[in-house]
Formats: structure tokens, sequence, C-alpha cells
């Protein structure tokens, strides 16, 4: 019999500090950066984002968003096997101990299951399910804990303000389990590091302290026309070898980087953007924790419905892109 991985459950959480586009001028003008709410969402479609407590860590977040998935899969921390978590915020300088570790301890899941942090950026989530999905095929796992969670306003120059405005925190989980009938139909991951000047944090650690700049930079008109240019091929590559066409997909569930991005994404792959999960404009860019936390959105909201075929893409630095199609 063969063995397939499906989503029993979804779960997110945004950080309670939101702050609007005014908000962010005002905050902006006072070092003096000029921008305006009209620049801002005229350029992304973003109208406010969330920002993580002085106290607030990504595993505080991941945390949050992994109970509510639990909770949404009527399963307890004690079940999972495995705990992956993207991110490209972890709590530790280094990335270690994983975040990963970290969140196993804070859920309580004293069963001492596998645990490890994934660092695609925006595509993390992507990559985050697609192994999951390979290890519960093989049946070395039953219950795979996916998150996507992020601090990204810790690496933020608001001295810039072509990045500073559109990024944002947050997290978001699925609880994946073993089933006898197919959820994931297919993933399609793909990376070109020829590319990972135009959006990378140059910085390294050296010596106990930061060798070059901590601060994220991006190449936005680069990396528009890469990310477009790529996330159509990865979408229908996906799409073939799960076996259907593109008509047959009912939501598409893209990683929530810029409007513009996303209305691009649909018109190549002849989707209405109805058909579309669009939360950028309440949420910003929260890198690995976009999809899940758009995918929670969808579920929660009634538009996803059981049954229904979805295409989770992204793509970030590295360069990473990567998609999965699957039956909810």
């Amino acid at each position: 019999m063969s063995i397939y991985s499906r989503v029993a459950g979804t779960g997110s959480y945004l950080p309670e500090q939101r702050l609007t586009n005014q908000d962010l001028v005002e905050r902006l003008a006072k070092s003096g950066v000029e921008t305006s709410d009209e620049w801002i969402f005229s350029r992304s479609g973003i109208s406010a984002r969330h920002f993580a407590a002085k106290n607030e860590l990504t595993s505080d977040l991941a945390l949050k968003a992994a109970q509510a998935a639990l909770a949404s899969a009527s399963a307890s921390a004690d079940e999972i096997d495995l705990i992956i978590l993207a991110t490209s915020t972890p709590d530790h300088l280094g990335g270690f101990p994983s975040t990963a570790c970290v969140v196993q301890d804070k859920l309580g899941a004293h069963n001492q299951c596998a645990a490890f942090d994934v660092q695609a950026v925006c595509a993390g989530f992507s990559y985050a399910l697609a192994i999951a999905d390979a290890f519960i095929r093989t049946g070395t796992y039953k219950k795979v804990l996916v998150i996507g969670a992020e601090t990204f306003s810790r690496i933020l120059d608001f001295q810039d303000r072509t990045t500073c405005v559109l990024f944002g925190d947050g997290a978001g989980a699925v609880v994946l389990e073993a089933s006898t009938t197919p959820g994931i139909l297919s993933s399609a991951l793909h990376a070109d590091g020829s590319q990972r000047d135009i959006l990378c944090v140059p910085g390294r650690a050296a010596h106990g302290g930061v060798e070059g700049s901590a601060f994220m930079t991006m190449d936005g008109q680069a990396v528009f026309k890469l990310a477009v240019k790529v996330l159509e091929q990865v979408a229908h590559e996906a799409i073939e070898k799960a076996g259907l066409k593109p008509e047959q997909i009912d939501w598409l569930v893209p990683h929530q980087a810029n409007i513009r991005i996303m209305e691009g994404t649909a018109r190549k792959m002849g989707m209405s953007m109805d058909k579309v999960i669009v939360t950028v404009h309440e949420h910003g860019n929260t890198s690995a924790a976009s999809i899940p936390l758009a995918l929670d959105a969808g579920v929660r909201s009634g538009q996803i419905q059981r049954g229904q075929h979805l295409l989770l893409e992204g793509v970030g630095g590295g360069f990473a892109w990567g998609a999965v199609v699957l039956k909810y």
C-alpha cells in the first residue's frame, strides 16, 4: 500500500504590534527618511505589517503557530515525529542550537523527536514541506510539524526605505501526517547560487563581532524580474508532475512578497486573482512564514475547502525557489 502525506491541520500567529504604512512613515520621518503610504502601497500592495516585541523571539512566534496547527489537527506535541522549521532569522547567531530544537522544548515535546532548521529564505516553507513529504512517503516518520517563522524586523535597515517598508514578522505551521490517500501530489525545488547577491545579508560573524553589514540588502528590480520568471516555470513543473492542468488548481497560495509579483504570476498561469490567496496587504513580506500564514488564513476564512487542489510557491534569497501541489 502506498504511503502519502496530507495536511491534517494549519495554524498561524502574528505579533500584537501592528504598524500601518502611516505608522511606519511617521517612525521613519524621525530618522530623516521620507516615504508615504501611497509610495509603499503602489509599489507593493502592503498596507500594514506586524513587528515582534523586543522580548519576542522567532521561536516564540513559531511556538504559537505550532500550537494552533496541533489544535487544528487534534494532535498532541508528543505525537510529532519530526519538527522542521524554515527561517532566516533564528534565535541564535550561527543558527545553533536550531530554532526547531528550541520550539521542541517550548512545546513540551518530550519524545525526543528529530528537529532541524531549513534555510532557503522566502522559499523555505516550500523546501521544508517537500522534505517532510519525502520523510513520510518513505515511512520514516508518520507525523511532521512544519513551521515557517521569521522576525525580519531585526535585520531591516530603517535608513533604507526600499526594503524596510516591505517586511514583517510572523509564523505559520502545518501538521503533515501519513495517509493512504494522496495529499501532497508533487514538489519542485530549484536554486541558482550565482544570483545570491541580489537579495542577501552580506555580513559575517567574525571574532565576536560582525564583518560587513548585518542588514538585509536587495536589488528590487533584479529580484522582481527573476521572481516572476522562475515562479511561472516552477509552477508549471509542479502541476505537470502532479498530473494536473493549471485550470484544475483551485487556489494559488504564493509567497506574499509583492502584489505585482503575485499578479504577474497569476497572469502567466492564466489564473484569475479571485483564485489567489492574498494576505500581503496585512502581513507584508514575512519570508518563510508567508505561505503558511496565507494558507491558514485561507483555511480559516472558509475559502480553502477539503478536496481542493492548491499550488504553494515561493522564491527568495539564495537564489532559491520551489512549489508544492497538494490536495487539501
